[in-house]
């Protein structure tokens, strides 16, 4: 029969143990909070500015997947040469 060893330290624990230890400040959680609080009373005051922040989450999704595509490429082409 086999022996059974303690496993080591899985590295999500590793990583969620070195978040525990060095917290974000408080400052950097709440202004996300404050900023959607903020575009949600513009929206409400003025409508419009939906189209226009739809429009630029459209745009920068485009461009990320751009970015994307062409980080994949480049992989695809990396693997391809060693082969």
């Amino acid at each position: 029969m086999a022996e059974t060893v303690p496993m080591p330290m899985c590295p999500m624990a590793e990583t969620c143990k070195g978040m525990m230890q060095k917290p974000l400040s408080n400052f950097a959680l709440l202004l996300p909070g404050f900023l959607l609080i903020v575009l949600g009373v513009a929206v409400l005051v003025e409508p419009r500015i939906l189209v226009w922040l739809v429009a630029v989450a459209l745009i920068v999704m485009g461009v990320a997947m751009l970015i994307m595509a062409k980080f994949m490429r480049g992989i695809g082409k990396r693997f391809h040469q060693a082969e």
